[in-house]
Formats: structure tokens, C-alpha cells, sequence
């Protein structure tokens, strides 16, 4: 039965969980386990946000995503860098130690959307990563670089991002 969000987030209090969804289509009724992202599949939450976003910006086109909130300081960040061609911030949801993600001001939906004319942008953003991994004093123990092109690789917000994780010994390999 699907059920209303504003009622999901009443009686879960799962804002922050569902706020990535609804930044792509507010207007949207979706199951409880689709907002939170329950399932019988263990560790599978980023997966079905993945899929959800996936399946909601198929339908809706491009909305106003969690970053351009962010961007428009609409939605807070703990905000680490700044320029006029990008921004990094502390990822809500850390996967290590030290976790934050570089983003574009220019809306980039996804890397594989990205046009030639976009070269010199993509290269500031890694060199935003290098800057700011030292800054963080992860460069000389190492941190790992993830970009999240699309539903299988789980991105939730297509807005083009890129984690850098690190200040623990990493898994390999991912996923």
C-alpha cells in the first residue's frame, strides 16, 4: 500500500533518509520500504535509492536535486571548499574516517552526461580532490576516489559528485 510521504515521515521521522528521493520528485507517494529503503536483501539501502532515483528522474526529468539545495545553501553542508566552479562538503552518511564529496556548480547530472567542453571542469575537480585530501591530512596514507555513474553503480543524486574516503585501511574490492 503506498502510503503518502509526508505521512512516512510523521511516522518514521525519516527526513533525512528520504530527502535525496524527494529532491527529485517532490510530488511523489512512495512505499515505506522505498523511502527507507528496507528490504528482505541485507546492506542494500544505497542500491534501492539508487534504483528509485533512477526510475523517478526516468519519469520526472530533472528536478532540483539534494546538491542544488545545497549549492543554493537552501540545505545545509558542512562545507570544506569553496570556488566559483565547485564545492566540497562532509557526506552525511560517512563510509570511513574522513569522508566528503566535490561537486560541480555547473549541474552535471552524471559523468557519462558530461561533454567534451566540460574537460577542464572535470580536471579542477580532481585537482579540488588532491587539494583538499591534503587539507584533511589523508595524502600520506591514502584515500580512495569513487565516482557513481548511474543505477548500477548506485548513484542517488544525479547530480555528478565525487566521494574521497579515507583515514582507514579500505576493503578491496568495492562493491
Amino acid at each position: 500500500m503506498a502510503v503518502p510521504v509526508r505521512n512516512i515521515f510523521r511516522h518514521r521521522g525519516t527526513l533525512f533518509q528520504c530527502i535525496s528521493a524527494l529532491s527529485i520528485a517532490p510530488r511523489i507517494v512512495m512505499t515505506l520500504q522505498q523511502c527507507t529503503g528496507l528490504s528482505n536483501e541485507a546492506g542494500n539501502s544505497e542500491v534501492n535509492k539508487a534504483k528509485f532515483a533512477a526510475e523517478t528522474r526516468k519519469k520526472y526529468g530533472v528536478e532540483p536535486t539534494l546538491f542544488s539545495k545545497i549549492l543554493d545553501k537552501e540545505i545545509p553542508a558542512d562545507i570544506i571548499f569553496e570556488d566559483d566552479q565547485c564545492i566540497a562538503f562532509r557526506d552525511v552518511n560517512p563510509m570511513g574516517p574522513t569522508h566528503f564529496l566535490v561537486i560541480p556548480r555547473k549541474p552535471i547530472p552524471m559523468l557519462s552526461e558530461s561533454g567534451d567542453d566540460d574537460e577542464p571542469l572535470l580536471g579542477h575537480l580532481m585537482t579540488i580532490v588532491r587539494k583538499v585530501a591534503s587539507q584533511e591530512k589523508l595524502d600520506t596514507d591514502g584515500y580512495r576516489v569513487v565516482i557513481n555513474n548511474g543505477k548500477n553503480a548506485a548513484q542517488s543524486v544525479y547530480h555528478l559528485h565525487i566521494h574521497v574516503i579515507g583515514g582507514r585501511q579500505l576493503g578491496w574490492p568495492p562493491g
